[in-house]
């Protein structure tokens, strides 16, 4: 079995200063509930890493604590070096969140939410006009730059939440199920901005449970159940001689024996 520390190096060699994501012994509990046990990961910088695992796992709680929307019940989390609880203005300007379910003021439209958020974010004005029209351009949602996000289809709103991530220039995105109901043109154009993002020299963190959507983007996996890392590498080496989905199921003890079937549905 792989274990969930890798070395910070891509395929093209070794990659100077701290991974983009270190986690050291990251535990949460609520209650009897032990959500994460105590994930010790890295994510290379450079790197499209791909999280997957079962509902239940604790992907998303592990990601919250990352990223500094949820407090540990011990270990660290560092990005690029910073410690996201003790240093948490630095880690959170090299950090650009997209989490699952994400929530934005529904009465503004497109460009009123970019503008506000780069304010908060002590962007000059007149780089903030540039980059907000850009975004609106790549994004594809310059037609609708003054409809209501309350109007926005689940695919526009998942841009426009890209969007925000990337609107401060970060070098880390985390992203919790982007593509989650997302209709195929908006995927398409997301996966192009999110593959151009890792050919400049970003690094991206991506929760998903389509294994086909982890293939096709990322060069790193790392597998979690029961709130444990279970497997980590790159991705040929988790997913060996078989398709990553085999690999999961044979990793996570997922019952996958043929013919079975519901007695009252057969013919």
């Amino acid at each position: 079995m792989l274990t969930g520390q890798n070395s910070d190096e891509t395929e093209s060699g070794p990659v100077d200063g701290p991974p983009a994501l270190r986690l050291t012994g990251l535990r949460k509990e609520f209650g009897d509930n032990v959500a994460v046990r105590h994930v010790d990961l890295t994510v290379p910088r450079g790197s499209f890493f791909g999280l997957v695992g079962p509902n239940g796992a604790g992907k998303t709680t592990a990601l919250s604590m990352a990223v500094g929307l949820l407090r540990p019940d011990g270990g660290r989390c560092e990005v690029f070096g910073a410690d996201v609880w003790s240093d948490p203005v630095e880690a959170k300007t090299l950090l650009g969140v997209l989490p699952d379910g994400l929530s934005m003021p529904e009465r503004l439209t497109g460009r009123e939410v970019l503008t506000f958020i780069g304010q908060l974010r002590g962007i000059a004005p007149d780089e903030l006009t540039g980059r907000v029209c850009e975004l609106l351009e790549v994004m594809q949602l310059t037609e609708a730059e003054r409809t209501l996000v309350v109007d926005y289809s689940t695919g526009m709103r998942k841009k426009i939440g890209l969007a925000t991530a990337l609107l401060h220039r970060p070098r880390l995105l985390v992203l919790d199920e982007p593509f989650e109901a997302v209709d195929p043109v908006s995927a398409l154009a997301l996966k192009t901005i999110l593959q151009g993002f890792v050919a400049s020299g970003g690094s991206v963190i991506l929760s998903s449970h389509v294994m086909a959507l982890v293939e096709q983007l990322c060069d790193t996996v790392a597998v979690m159940a029961d709130g444990d890392v279970i497997a980590a590498g790159p991705l040929d080496d988790v997913r060996g001689d078989s398709t990553l989905e085999e690999a999961f199921g044979r990793l996570v003890g997922a019952d996958t024996k043929p013919g079975e079937e519901l007695s009252w549905l057969a013919s």
